[in-house]
Parts: C-alpha cells; sequence; structure tokens
C-alpha cells in the first residue's frame, strides 16, 4: 500500500502540478487586492520603490537568519528567526508589488518579458540590481552589534511604514499597515536587548557600545531622498526620508541614554550608493547563499 508523504500531500494539494521547490505556487502574495497605478503615479518610479523596501526587509531577513543556531539563547533565536519571518512577510508583498507594476531585471529569468513574481525578484536578480541600504547588507558582527542594528533598522522602518499608511497607492498603505505592529515589535524588542546589554556588565557594555560605534556610521544614507523618493512624496505615494530623521534619531538616543551608552554623532549624511545597486563583496556573498540552490536548480519542482 502506498504511503503518502508530505511532498506528495502538498503535490495533491494543488491538483497535481508541480510546485516550485523554493515558495512558488502557493496563494499569490497580492491576491484579490486591486493592484491598479493610481492616475498621476509613473508605475516605473512606483516599481523601483517597492524595490528598495523589499530589498531591505529581505537582506535583513538574510542576516537575522544567520543567528539561526548561533543565537545566545534559544528563545532568542526563535525571535530573531520570527523577525526575520515578519521581514521575509514584508518582502514578498512589496516585491510582487513591483513585479505587479512591470519591474524587470537583466537575468535571464527576467527577461522574459513575463511579469516576474517575488520568487524571480528575490532569486535571479544579480547584486547591482539590489536597492537595499547599506545597514542592512553590513555583517552582523556580535549579538551586541546585531541588535543595535535591529533597533536601528526597526525605527527607521517603523517610522516610515507608519507615514506610509496614508500613501495614494493603497497597496503600499495596506502593507504598511500590516508592517507596523510587527516592526514595533521589532523596535521594542531590540531595544529591551540594548538596554539590558549596555546597562549589564563591562564585557556586554563594552560589546554593545562597539556595536553601536560599528552600526552608527551605516545610517548616513538613511536621511537623503533618491530622485525616485523625491517624485513619489510629490505625486503623495512615497515619503521624504528625511521627514523621520528627528523621529528615529530621538528614539535611538532614548534608548542608548538609558542603556548607560554613548551616543556617536550623528554621520553626514550623503546619497545611497545602495539605493543605485553599489555594493560591496558582502552581499555578493550574502546572495550566494541566498539565491544558490535557486539558481543550481531553476525549474526545480516539488
Amino acid at each position: 500500500m502506498h504511503e503518502e508523504t508530505v511532498y506528495d500531500a502538498l503535490d495533491h494539494a494543488h491538483g497535481g502540478e508541480g510546485q516550485w521547490a523554493f515558495g512558488t505556487g502557493f496563494d499569490e502574495p497580492l491576491a484579490g487586492v486591486d493592484t491598479t497605478v493610481p492616475e498621476g503615479i509613473d508605475p516605473a518610479d512606483l516599481g523601483a520603490y517597492c524595490l528598495m523596501l523589499g530589498d531591505d526587509a529581505l537582506v535583513l531577513c538574510q542576516r537575522l537568519t544567520q543567528w539561526v543556531t548561533n543565537a545566545p539563547e534559544l528563545e532568542e533565536e526563535v525571535a530573531l528567526a520570527n523577525c526575520g519571518l515578519d521581514l521575509l512577510g514584508q518582502a514578498r508583498l512589496l516585491l510582487a508589488r513591483a513585479g505587479s507594476v512591470g519591474v524587470l531585471g537583466r537575468s535571464r529569468t527576467l527577461a522574459t518579458g513575463s511579469i516576474p513574481d517575488e520568487d524571480a525578484l528575490a532569486y535571479f536578480r544579480d547584486a547591482d540590481e539590489f536597492r537595499n541600504s547599506a545597514l542592512v547588507e553590513a555583517p552582523n558582527g556580535d549579538f551586541g552589534q546585531t541588535v543595535v542594528r535591529l533597533l536601528a533598522a526597526s525605527a527607521w522602518r517603523l517610522a516610515l511604514f507608519t507615514r506610509l499608511r496614508g500613501s495614494r497607492d493603497p497597496v503600499l498603505a495596506a502593507i504598511a499597515a500590516k508592517g507596523v505592529p510587527e516592526l514595533t515589535y521589532h523596535r521594542d524588542h531590540a531595544a529591551r536587548w540594548v538596554l539590558r546589554l549596555g546597562d549589564g556588565t563591562p564585557e556586554s557594555h563594552r560589546r554593545t557600545q562597539a556595536g553601536v560605534d560599528a552600526v552608527w556610521p551605516l545610517l548616513a544614507d538613511l536621511f537623503t531622498a533618491t530622485d525616485v523618493e523625491r517624485r513619489l512624496t510629490a505625486a503623495g505615494v512615497a515619503v521624504d526620508p528625511a521627514e523621520l530623521r528627528e523621529e528615529v534619531r530621538d528614539v535611538l538616543t532614548l534608548v542608548l541614554e538609558r542603556a548607560t551608552l554613548a551616543v556617536p554623532a550623528w554621520p553626514a549624511e550623503q546619497p545611497s550608493r545602495g539605493r543605485a545597486g553599489e555594493h560591496g563583496p558582502e552581499l555578493i556573498a550574502l546572495l550566494a547563499d541566498l539565491q544558490g540552490l535557486a539558481r543550481e536548480h531553476p525549474a526545480a519542482t516539488w
């Protein structure tokens, strides 16, 4: 008698049709949502903006999953993995939105002219096609540096998503509304760890301060708008990142001071190289891990 395996069950659940081995074939992330681009909004700009925010989430997710089996506590391992899963969900929605407005890359999979899904955009773009910031791209460092980076990234993203709930693009507004409670948890979880470590032992204080000093320069390009962001802000779709500066600085300063950590001077702002597709070897190495299986077996099915 044939005994059904979990893979058989997955296959049968989708009518016996082979499914992608990397997550597609299941419910579309924007199923049932009107993805029509509102009048007066350039679809190319909207797609580029969603790539920026989606790539930030995808790359930071990958960084957080590198702590699985390495975190200092089992409970923390689960917490970081859950933060990563939240970000993965945001990445799926944002990359799906980018694909729905016709964003295409240069890779063989995306060069067909068909509308790319979130998997194609995640797995088959090269490093120079990614639009993530330097903050999420940098290596993890030790645990202290990781929670400082998570605090900075989630404080910035939460401030942005809170405002994007009023975006003229209903899809972007819905993604932001869903992300606000997730990012609130990420920020508060990271803040508790920074307080615990900064005001802990001399060694935990030293390591966390070193993490702050390593992360702070990475904030330099978060608050300088790209041309895409300027146009979309004028159209009521995006938010000028300069509007976020004071709120984010206040949050980070409050946490660091309560953690008895020195607050470094705010870095001089500069245009983002990452938003222009200029990345270091760190992203190439990260993408090799993220994309390796999909690229080795591009037509794999269950």
